[in-house]
Formats: C-alpha cells, structure tokens, sequence
C-alpha cells in the first residue's frame, strides 16, 4: 500500500467505528455499572460512591491530554487503548465470579474509566488531523450519531442481552398463585417443608414449594398478631441463611473500631439523624402492615446444590396493588440451607374484599451472565483494535511532539488555565457549569437502583430486560428527540431566549420521579412514559448547557478547544461529588423524599441562571 493511500482511506470506513467504540466504555462505567452492582446486591450507597468516583477521569482530562500530544501519534494512542479496553472488559468478566467481585471489578473499572478517557482524547484530536476543514464539517454528524448508537447499545441494548442471560442460567421459574377473599377462613400457619419424592443425582436442580396456591383471608388482624409471624418468618429466614446481610453481617463494634473519623463523627450521626427524621418509606411501611391480613408460602430445594455455590431467588408480585410482598423478597439458597423451607410472606391490603395475584421467583446466576456480557465487550474491542490497526489513515501531520515542541505546549498549558480562570464573572461560570444539573447528577445514579428495587422498598419492581427497554431504549431515543428539538429551537431564537424554559426544563420533570415512588404503578407503560417524558425534556434542556459552554469559550482565541476541554472537566466534576453521595442519601431518606430532595436542588440550579449575561444573538441561525 502506498503512503498517499494510508492517508486518504476513505472516513465512512472508520469514523462510525472510532466514535462507536468511543461512546461503548463510557456508558459501560456510568450506567452499565449501576444496573450491574444493583443486580448483583451491593447497596446504593456504595453503588453511588464507587461509581461516582470513576467520573475522575473525564474530570482530570484536560491535565494529561498534552501527554497524548507529547508520547507517540494519536492513530498508537487509539490502538493501544482499544486494546487495554478490552483487556478491562476481560479483566472485570474475570473478576465477577470470585468471592471478592466488587473490589476486584472496580480495579478493573478504573482501568477501563483511564483508557476510555484517554482515547476520547485521542479520537478527538486524530479526527481533526486526518479530515480537512470541510470533510470535518460534513461528518461532525455521522460521529454524534454513531456516539448515540453506542449510548443507545450500552443502556439498552446490553441491558436486555443482560437480563436474558439472567433468565437463560437460572432454574426454572417458582410461581404461585395468590387468592385473597372474605369466605376464606382466617387461618395462619407456618407451612411445613415442602414434600421431596425420591431423586437421584441425574434430576436437575430445582425449586419445590408448600402449595401452588395459596389464600388469604380479608379479616384483618391485630397488630400483635403481625408484628409475631413476621418476626418469626424473618428470624427463619435470617438464621437459615436465606437472608443476604452483606456489610450488615460485620460486628458493630468491629465496625466501629475501622470506622474512620469522618464516619464516626459526621456521616454515621447524620445518616442516623435522617433515617430518623425523613425515612417515611420505613414509617408508611410500619403505620400499613398494622392492618390487613397475610399468608406464608415456602420454598427450597430438591436436592443439595455445589459447595460454595449461591442460588438466588428473586421474587416479585406485580399484578394486583392491593397484595404486598412484605418478606423474601431476595433469599439465597446453598448446600448449607437447601432442605429447610424459606419463608415468602404477603400480605392483603385491609380495604380489599378480594384480590388475586401471583408470586414469581427467577433464580438468574447474575454473576456469570454479566461475566458473560464483558466477554463479549472483550471480544468486540478486541475485533475492534484489529479492525483499526488496518484501516485507520496515517496523517502527516499526526507526530508527537518534539522537545522544543514540548516546551512550548508545556509553557502554553499553564497559559491556556491561567486565561481561563481570568475571564470576566468566572466564578459565576464556574457556579453554573456545577450547578446547572444538580438535581439530574443525583437523578442519574439513582434511577436505575429505584426501578430495579422491590416494592416494599419504595421501588417499582423492574426487571433488567423491562429497565434496558425502558431507561436505555426509550430514554435513550426520546434523549435524543429532546436534543434534536432544542438545537432546532435554539438556532430559531437563541440561548438566551430559551435559557429559563430550558432551565425550569431540567429540573421540573424529575416530579415523574416522586410520582412514580408515592403511586408505584404496577404498569409498565406508565412508568415507561414518566421516564420518557423526563429523558426528553432532559435532552431539551441540556441544549443551554452546552451552548453555554461554547459561549463561554467563544472569546478565548486559540485557546477556544482547550477552555472547552477545561468546562467539560467542571461538568463531569458537577456529576460527580453529587452522584457519589446520592446512594448514601437516598438510603437515609427513602426514595420517596430523596425525589423531593432532588426537585429543591432545583433552587442552587437556578439561581446562576438569574445573574449570567448573554448576547441574545448567540445561538441563532445566521442567514447565508
């Protein structure tokens, strides 16, 4: 192949896999990764705060991006790192299985969070030196969509390849069928271990049950009565192992004794204070089960499972709003509990004559369908790093810097900061940049968690596939819609005539959010459309927000791309600290008042909104 061929290869045959490629890992680390640790058990608090720190990256971009100038070519920087990606991906389906998965995929994830940065910028920089000015122009929109391909692969796609390997490796699904009526006769008792027939080691696992139906009775009981069979069946549960404790199974004066200073003497006292104060999912809880009446069903094994070897079963009941999962939501079945019965207890709400619901259990192996999943991402970026080793051009112009070059650009970087941070009102910028999206960075971590969560929890129940056809499909196409209508709107009137509505925009629709969690519907299609509605308006209104940061950087000069690159920093660090602590909160104060918190962070958001000028004519359509 001749030179001037490696350097005129034709755009269509990279520029879709390049930004394809770019936009995979970044929504692997930042959604992707909560679905997956919800999924596999780990609270919201650590889930927000392990999480929320892989933002660091994008966060510190601009202070390594002259390295990717100073080491090697861009076309090395994009190969290598394609490579390291998969390894990552490799790395975290490798560590899922162990015992210790959370730590061990964590390191992997900031592996991955590192190199996808670092080939953000590197993609960046190799698309302006391979493409003259024009051809730049013409495929700015060819690569934003195929970004949003890969966004819309990573929440949606994956999500629901995610769930169907869930249900692929599990045993075969439990149901029971749930008939609540006032001539059924007010009878409670613990049902016996469920009948085992003779097996031999060539049957499959499976789960059995006490009975295939069940009835509960409408009279209502006394509280003492509840309050009784509930300790009990949550004693069993707890004592037989069925019962996952986590962190919880460390003893407390052990915790106290590791805890740091700030645990001990900020964070425990006021988590405590709020679970107190604000939890009214806990008080509502308490205050309904003082009525209405229940029943017990039972499951277990057949026969005993391998050593060391965890059976999840998740149980849901979705049909009828007026029977409630109260215990036994999640119970964990091994070789050490599998011929003891665990406990299932529901319950009938008091106004209701008669009911009918079913109870359904899946028993997915979470951990090697996501282990599967990262497999796969694995193999496609590694497809993907010979894929470009090939095809990518090789511009002239793409060198690393030389020595004097380095001094230059080492002298020019702390310029480019220091007429940065000297602009006129630029903590007012600095205040917006970070405040704009406050309510929607807590939002972001903790959608997925609460759409996942069961009911008597305060969330709707979801399953993976139903989250990643909901939250990354649709969400993902009405994002878009939101996106496409308010640069269209923008360019007919500017940012500063849409800078309010767009402003209330972000921030008003998260009341879907405390709809969802006061109604919990039981209808796909109507949280389907408050999540729906909220992407899009999202998308409509994170217009402003990066028309803000063009106006911003439209004075800077020739210091235009890198002040950009510097308020891309300050709005990932504006995701970040408030997503890290969002779990944390969240589990203090239930869902329903963190969505309330969420929509008066609202206020900070707004207020930079009332000082900041703009030109009016920014933003607007200029006529040829």
């Amino acid at each position: 192949m001749t030179e001037n061929k490696k350097n005129k290869k034709n755009p269509w045959f990279w520029i879709p896999t390049l930004y394809f490629a770019e936009g995979i890992p970044y929504v692997v680390v930042m959604t992707a990764a909560v679905i997956m640790f919800k999924r596999l058990g780990i609270s919201n608090t650590d889930i927000a705060l392990y999480t929320g720190w892989l933002y660091l990256p994008w966060v510190i971009k601009p202070f390594w991006s002259p390295l990717v100038d100073l080491l090697k070519t861009k076309r090395w920087w994009i190969i290598v790192m394609q490579l390291v990606i998969g390894a990552a991906f490799g790395g975290i389906a490798l560590a899922l299985p162990l015992p210790v998965f959370f730590k061990a995929s964590l390191i992997f994830m900031w592996l991955l969070a590192f190199s996808s940065a670092t080939h953000d910028i590197a993609a960046d920089g190799f698309y302006m030196l391979a493409l003259d000015e024009h051809r730049q122009s013409y495929f700015v929109g060819i690569r934003s969509t195929f970004y949003r391909i890969a966004t819309l692969t990573g929440q949606g796609l994956l999500i629901i390849i995610a769930g169907s390997l869930e249900s692929w490796t599990g045993l075969s699904p439990v149901e029971i069928n749930v008939t609540a009526g006032n001539n059924i006769r007010n009878e409670i008792i613990l049902p016996d271990a469920p009948t085992v027939t003779s097996i031999s080691e060539k049957d499959e696992l499976a789960f059995v049950v006490t009975s295939n139906n069940i009835q509960i009775s409408t009279q209502n009981i006394t509280t003492h009565e509840f309050d009784s069979i509930k300790n009990i069946v949550e004693k069993h549960n707890s004592e037989s192992g069925f019962i996952s404790t986590g962190n919880a199974a460390k003893n407390q004066d052990d915790t106290d004794k590791t805890d740091g200073w700030w645990t001990r003497a900020i964070s425990k006292p006021l988590g405590n204070w709020l679970k107190e104060t604000f939890n009214t999912q806990i008080k509502e809880t308490d205050e309904k089960n003082l009525v209405g009446n229940i029943a017990i069903a039972g499951i277990m094994l057949n026969k005993k499972p391998e050593d060391n070897k965890e059976i999840v079963l998740n149980v849901q009941l979705s049909k009828d709003k007026d029977i409630k999962l109260i215990s036994g939501e999640r119970l964990v079945f091994n070789s050490k509990n599998f011929n003891q019965p665990a406990y299932i207890l529901v319950q009938i709400d008091k106004k209701a004559v008669a009911a009918e619901d079913s109870i359904k259990g899946t028993s997915g192996n979470i951990q090697l369908a996501w282990s599967i999943l990262f497999f796969i991402l694995c193999g496609l970026f590694i497809a993907l790093f010979i894929y470009h080793r090939f095809i990518l051009p090789h511009p002239e112009s793409d060198k690393p810097a030389n020595e004097s070059g380095f001094k230059i650009m080492f002298k020019e970087f702390f310029i480019t900061f220091g007429t940065f941070f000297t602009k006129k009102n630029i903590l007012l910028v600095i205040s917006f940049l970070l405040l704009y999206r406050l309510g929607e960075s807590q939002i972001v971590k903790m959608a997925s968690p609460f759409l996942l969560d069961t009911r008597t929890i305060g969330g709707l129940g979801l399953t993976t596939g139903q989250l990643g056809f909901i939250y990354g499909i649709v969400g993902m196409i009405m994002l878009t819609l939101g996106g496409i209508l308010g640069g269209l709107a923008a360019s007919k009137k500017g940012l500063k005539y849409w800078l309010w509505p767009m402003a209330l925009g972000i921030n008003i629709p998260h009341l879907v959010y405390v709809y969802l969690a006061y109604a919990q519907p039981n209808s796909l299609l109507i949280a389907g459309s408050c999540v729906a509605f909220e992407q899009f308006c999202y998308g409509f209104a994170f217009t402003a927000y990066m028309l803000y940061m063009l106006y911003v950087c439209e004075s800077s000069g020739i210091h235009k791309t890198a002040h950009y690159a510097i308020c891309t920093g300050f709005m990932a660090l504006g995701m970040m600290i408030p997503g890290m602590l969002s779990g944390w909160l969240q589990e203090c104060v239930g869902y329903q008042n963190f969505f309330i918190w969420v929509i008066i962070c609202a206020i900070p958001g707004l207020l930079p909104v009332l000082f900041i000028k703009i030109d009016p004519k920014f933003g607007i359509k200029k006529k040829e």
